[in-house]
């Protein structure tokens, strides 16, 4: 058996075995009272200290599911609970902002970019929101789940604030059309060549159209582009001008179809939405090798509907149901199979 030795004033030592029971009850007395005194200092470091919702800090994302070097937008929210003006900033090596992204099981994705945000100043009560884009940032192109968190350090109290995490999942699209083209002179990037391909994605509540536009060779992704909704049961039309820029023409909805122009470095040169009236728009090479669009009706999507002249008081009005008015004599009416 284990004695615990307690050393004696006078320079002897008595086991906690042999001690007799005024000296235990002395000891537990010393226990106790270490007890109380550190719990009292506790309560006082709370006092002292903000509680940890005092900065509240939130993350979103807009969907769960993304495809292979799609753009993730993260939006951060960060409120000020604690009743005072409050300032975020770096200290030292310490970053006031971060992201903190892992696999569902737990092993951590080490960052390959940083971000940082400029200091920042916040009132009683007020609450501040940015977007970062996650993909840049983190070696997140395999497929697989991923969890996601935001964290915020508070200088003056020297406490780091965590969001709750999210997850998100990354996978790949079906690959639709795939172009291996050089880039011509007079272009950034001339001399090299571009992979262009063209995905759809299937989200729960609309299937997506996607351009990846990628240097195989260099290791390079240049844009992973959505290009809006896609009616699954027909190919979009594709075609390449004298400069290699991709045009797409697609039908993103009945007699709706979406027109994008893209260079090969990834800019967006010209986006229209089309409606079919009298034709159907479509694709079509001019004589100078250009790509026009031929057909249907361009118009704004974003455009203001005008609004229905109220009736007036000249206007004739509606009939009552059940008061059809009755046929002239001379006109003959079908017969009616029914009432036979």
């Amino acid at each position: 058996m284990r004695a615990w030795i307690f050393p004696a004033a006078g320079g002897r030592d008595h086991s906690a075995v042999g001690m007799g029971r005024p000296l235990a009850q002395r000891v537990g007395r010393l226990a106790s009272r270490r007890a109380v005194q550190a719990m009292f200092g506790m309560v006082l470091a709370l006092v002292a200290c903000p509680a940890s919702a005092q900065v509240q800090v939130d993350i979103a994302l807009k969907r769960n599911l993304y495809i292979r070097y799609e753009p993730i937008l993260a939006t951060v929210t960060i409120t000020n609970l604690t009743g005072a003006e409050l300032s975020l900033a770096d200290a030292g090596q310490q970053r006031w902002f971060g992201i903190e992204v892992e696999t569902l099981d737990g092993r951590p994705i080490p960052p390959v970019g940083e971000y940082s945000n400029q200091p920042l100043e916040l009132g009683p009560q007020q609450k501040i929101s940015r977007t970062v884009n996650i993909t840049p940032l983190f070696p997140i192109s395999e497929f697989g789940g991923y969890r996601v968190r935001s964290t915020v350090f508070v200088h003056q109290s020297g406490r780091h604030f965590t969001s709750p995490s999210l997850n998100f999942e990354v996978t790949d699209g079906r690959m639709m059309w795939q172009k291996t083209v050089g880039v011509p002179e007079g272009t950034p990037g001339a001399g090299t060549s571009r992979t262009v391909t063209l995905l759809s994605h299937r989200l729960p509540e609309s299937t997506q159209l996607y351009i990846r536009i990628e240097d195989p060779q260099a290791g390079r992704i240049y844009c992973t582009h959505q290009l809006g909704k896609f009616l699954s049961f027909g190919n979009p039309n594709v075609m390449l001008d004298r400069q290699n820029r991709i045009h797409i023409l697609q039908n993103s909805a009945p007699k709706v179809f979406f027109y994008s122009q893209i260079g090969l470095n990834g800019e967006v040169l010209d986006r229209r939405s089309y409606n079919e009236l009298s034709s159907r728009p479509a694709l079509r090479r001019g004589s100078d090798g250009s790509v026009l669009v031929v057909g249907g009706q361009a118009y704004d999507p974003n455009a203001v509907q005008p609004e229905k002249a109220l009736p007036s008081m000249g206007d004739r009005p509606v009939e009552l149901p059940g008061t059809t008015p009755k046929p002239p004599a001379d006109e003959k009416r079908p017969e009616n199979l029914l009432s036979r």
